[in-house]
């Protein structure tokens, strides 16, 4: 038993139809699946701008510990030195034994003043880093959101309507006879 053309046009118009629509299908699944990695990113970019902010925080406390320890040691060697003096019977408050206590707390605050502006430096890098995750969880969120997989799965069906239509016009266009010739089999 052969088929006759018109049999076979409406089945590969029958084939291009359920084509396109499995097609529609995977635009859409497809579009869902980029929306929802895309969101996904955005969350963990926004963990990371979290993260990158507490190592901020750390590295300010751990640099005002550091402050408090140089303090520590400053004033316990100004009291050292105070002492030593003031047992070898040193006026404390003229000439070299002043200037002694002043270059103590002149070397304290410059140290000080070191350690403030690492941990700063340090902190600011962290933030950098927060910023910049925080802008990648934006962009990704705002092109999740610009994401439509309705419309995907629509602009599928559209594109391929018009080769339906044109397969569909090409077969409305075939000679119906009364009496279909049956395809020639192959061997």
């Amino acid at each position: 038993m052969g088929f006759t053309s018109s049999q076979i046009a409406t089945a590969s118009l029958a084939g291009q139809t359920f084509g396109a629509v499995s097609s529609a299908v995977g635009s859409y699944y497809s579009a869902s699946a980029q929306q929802s990695t895309l969101k996904s990113q955005a969350t963990l970019a926004d963990t990371n701008a979290r993260i990158a902010e507490l190592g901020a925080q750390s590295t300010l406390m751990q640099g005002q510990r550091q402050i408090g320890a140089l303090t520590l040691k400053a004033g316990q060697l100004k009291s050292s030195q105070r002492a030593a003096m003031a047992a070898n019977g040193i006026d404390l408050g003229v000439g070299s034994a002043a200037e002694v206590q002043a270059s103590t707390d002149i070397m304290k605050e410059i140290d000080s003043n070191t350690l403030e502006a690492n941990a700063v430096r340090s902190a600011w890098g962290y933030r950098s880093q927060a910023v910049n995750f925080q802008n990648e969880a934006l962009t990704k969120r705002a092109t999740a959101g610009a994401i439509n997989p309705i419309g995907s799965m629509a602009s599928s069906l559209i594109g391929a309507a018009g080769s339906v239509a044109s397969s569909w016009y090409t077969r409305s266009r075939l000679p119906r006879a009364s009496k279909a010739r049956p395809c020639a089999k192959s061997a």
